[in-house]
């Protein structure tokens, strides 16, 4: 990657040298394709100086002059924040490699086998140490962080300003923001008082506080550059930008007002280089909020769906502009709408492409992130008031969410026992057998799911929802999307050992067989 393009990056996690350096977070460029970002910075704990517990958000100081102390938010706020290592342990895993000279000399030497030089090859991965940030959200332990920090952690060790250490474990991750939330067996920890993003104006101070570059309880100040940003990082999301220097290794920290209270999770910056270039962006906590309520309660968001796909009006308007169309929408903000869900709450309430939302709550809605922003903080089932634009003529009408399932029932954690299966990335004996480059081989089976499909013991499962099979986790994640889809089936593309291929479909609404085919 040249160092003169722009890109976004991940604030993930600063590299902790073992052998060699490490990928730290991905770089998003212009065209949103996330690539490896290297770094080298070594691992060496700065030793931080104990600073007294806060008991509640300290009120705005003003300085002589005029100016705004930001001391007591900034001694406050780092007792709350805390430095996370996330460790991946060594695996081994099969790769595909390819020898020009097989076809020549496979028969010969005994490998090759007529697959044009291809061959399976198990590598063991070294062992991987990433950094970042997180903050403490409740005196019994509950911590929040950015997604990219923990989510492939096998490890987590938690360290907070006094130095004490903790082991920590996942409670929930949710991609679709980027957060997360683990939790620390602790009592009394110095919880940070939460906010309301919302209540942020253009130009107010905020301190960043996070551990950049392993540099732990680092405090840096700018101010509220935007808000309601989108950047196409996440699938949801309204951010806060900042001037407040933000690096490597700040990813999950605060972003905080000058009272000390948290208004954002810090989650990337927008630079040349990959350093910090004047542009930071902090998840708000009217999404947060939502996100780590259900996390904690349901171990899975519960995110209400109003079903439509849009884009900023003044987006609309500059696009019909270049192919040379008057556009007259009697509003030049508010989100155009290009496409209204069969089933879904909008199509419910008579929505359709080219009305412009203007409006949720009688909250003004001026842009797509604002949009994301308001539904985000309810859950399917909540009802709503949706204001919008008709021929220039303003219309208002009552809406109940519904979940990506066109429901409001609650979508719980899949569970992963429910399948009644055990499965196993194939070995590299196997898959030379069986003249397979990948699948999980199915070793043992109980009653389930699988069982009630038609699944059984020693079948090879190659793809799920036309997803390749090569590791357990690639099962996992397929049944995750597939549990928060609409249709909530798993199709699954299997083959026995004599060869015969096997079609079967899991309903994971309720268990039940769909069929077989």
């Amino acid at each position: 990657m040249k160092m003169n393009q722009t890109t976004k990056k991940w604030l993930g996690a600063t590299t902790l040298v073992l052998s060699s350096s490490l990928l730290t977070g991905a770089v998003v460029s212009r065209s949103m394709n996330r690539a490896p970002w290297l770094a080298d910075e070594a691992y060496d704990p700065a030793q931080t100086a104990s600073v007294p517990m806060p008991n509640a958000a300290p009120a705005a100081m003003v300085a002589p002059g005029g100016l705004v102390d930001l001391t007591a938010a900034a001694e406050s706020s780092v007792n709350s924040v805390v430095y996370i290592k996330a460790t991946q342990n060594s695996k081994t895993q099969t790769v595909e490699t390819y020898d020009p000279f097989g076809d020549l000399f496979g028969d010969f030497f005994g490998f090759g086998r007529g697959q044009g030089g291809r061959r399976q090859q198990q590598v063991q991965t070294p062992r991987r140490q990433s950094a970042g940030s997180g903050v403490i959200i409740s005196a019994d332990g509950y911590i929040v962080t950015n997604n990219h920090v923990v989510a492939e952690a096998d490890e987590l060790d938690v360290k907070l300003n006094d130095n004490s250490e903790y082991k920590a474990r996942i409670i929930g991750t949710d991609p679709t923001t980027d957060l997360a939330l683990i939790k620390v067996e602790a009592k009394n920890l110095p919880a940070i008082p939460i906010g309301n993003s919302d209540d942020l104006k253009l130009g107010q101070w905020v301190l960043a506080v996070g551990n950049p570059f392993n540099l732990t309880s680092t405090v840096t100040a700018g101010i509220v550059s935007a808000k309601a940003r989108s950047m196409g990082a996440n699938r949801v999301e309204s951010f806060i930008q900042t001037d407040a220097a933000i690096n490597q290794g700040n990813s999950g920290g605060a972003l905080v007002n000058e009272r000390g209270e948290l208004v954002g999770i810090n989650a990337m910056i927008y630079s040349q280089t990959g350093s910090y270039a004047g542009y930071g962006f902090a998840i708000p906590t009217t999404i947060m909020n939502k996100v780590v309520a259900d996390l904690k309660e349901f171990g899975t968001v519960q995110r209400g769906v109003l079903g439509v796909e849009g884009t900023d009006v003044t987006n609309y308007i500059d696009v019909e502009k270049e192919k040379g169309n008057e556009v007259d929408l009697g509003t030049t903000t508010g989100v155009y709408v290009n496409k209204v869900t069969d089933g879904s709450t909008a199509e419910e309430i008579g929505l359709e492409k080219g009305d412009v939302i203007t409006a949720i709550d009688d909250k003004e809605v001026t842009k797509m992130a604002e949009l994301q922003e308001a539904i985000n903080q309810h859950r399917p089932g909540d009802k709503l008031k949706v204001t919008y634009m008709r021929n220039k003529k303003t219309h208002t009408k009552q809406a109940t969410l519904r979940n990506a399932q066109g429901n409001t029932d609650v979508l719980e954690e899949m569970d992963m026992d429910k399948f009644g299966a055990s499965l196993k990335p194939l070995t590299a004996e196997k898959k030379q057998q069986l003249a397979l480059s990948y699948g999980l081989e199915v070793v043992a089976v109980k009653k389930g799911q699988m069982m009630d499909n038609g699944i059984t013991k020693g079948m090879i499962i190659l793809q799920v929802n036309d997803k390749p099979m090569r590791t357990l986790d690639d099962f996992e994640e397929a049944v995750r999307e597939a549990n928060a889809s609409r249709d909530r089936t798993l199709w699954i593309r299997a083959i026995t050992p004599s060869g015969r291929k096997i079609g079967a479909v899991i309903d994971l609404s309720d268990g039940k067989k769909d069929g077989k085919k």
